[in-house]
């Protein structure tokens, strides 16, 4: 039988998906590596980076490539957008609906089968602008 392969949930798995789901802050590996450790503290990093990436092969948890930096999770899969502060590389979730008809007008322009798009937003997040005031006094 074809389909999507089963992969035991391993107490680090669970764990890696309880601490995901109790934040909002996309972290990196790195991050949640340090969260988890409170829990488990004998995981190691590469146990960490390789439960995150069988997550993200699995639609688990979402991986975020963005702006060139190290790659942040996100426990929400739906389809969302993202704000990532050009100072710090903080992300945050834009609340506003995802657009479809964005996707309809790329299938028109290309030969693609278009099944989804990202967006990301590039700014400057309330703690840099705040910091920034603060310069400036």
């Amino acid at each position: 039988m074809v389909g999507t392969p089963q992969i035991r949930m391993t107490k680090q798995r669970q764990v890696i998906l309880e601490e995901l789901c109790k934040v909002t802050n996309h972290p990196t590996a790195d991050e949640m590596y340090q969260m988890i450790r409170k829990r488990l503290p004998k995981i190691s990093l590469g146990t960490v980076y390789r439960n995150l990436e069988i997550l993200s092969e699995l639609g688990m948890v979402l991986k975020l490539d963005v702006g060139g930096t190290q790659k942040r999770f996100d426990a929400n899969v739906e389809n969302h957008y993202h704000a990532r502060c050009k100072d710090c590389g903080s992300v945050s979730d834009v609340h506003m609906p995802v657009s479809l008809d964005v996707e309809a007008k790329a299938q028109s322009c290309t030969d693609f089968d278009i099944q989804r798009h990202t967006l990301e937003f590039v700014g400057v997040c309330p703690d840099c602008q705040e910091a920034g005031r603060r310069m400036d006094a």
